[in-house]
């Protein structure tokens, strides 16, 4: 089990980004869930974020890919809209537990 922040770190309608061992991921709190991925459009293989932990559309609702304006479901990675469309974020399981933000570890992260 990986913790990644206490819960209240990550408000309502906020993403934040980690680096776990070089691999760079980002939640999102949406709806009171809580949903990780790996930071890596499928576009271009590059960071979705140009400016520190912001990972959402304007309005928050949606993942947006800072290079290509790419949007992308908060709830399943799905692309809608951009480049990419029909591909999809790799999700990260996430919980939370003991008032942290958890993921069980990072696997089949998404090629370089």
């Amino acid at each position: 089990m990986i913790k990644l922040c206490p819960q209240q770190d990550l408000p309502e309608g906020h993403s934040r980004g980690f680096r776990l061992h070089g691999t760079s991921i980002f939640a999102v709190r949406s709806q009171q869930r809580i949903y990780v991925y790996y930071n890596r459009c499928p576009h271009l293989g590059i960071e979705l974020e140009w400016v520190e932990d912001q990972f959402l559309s304007s309005d928050a609702t949606l993942i947006q890919c800072s290079t290509h304006g790419a949007l992308f479901l908060i709830e399943t990675g799905l692309c809608v809209a951009g480049p990419c469309q029909g591909e999809g974020l790799q999700a990260i399981p996430a919980r939370i537990e003991d008032g942290y933000i958890v993921i069980a570890a990072l696997t089949d992260a998404p090629a370089n």
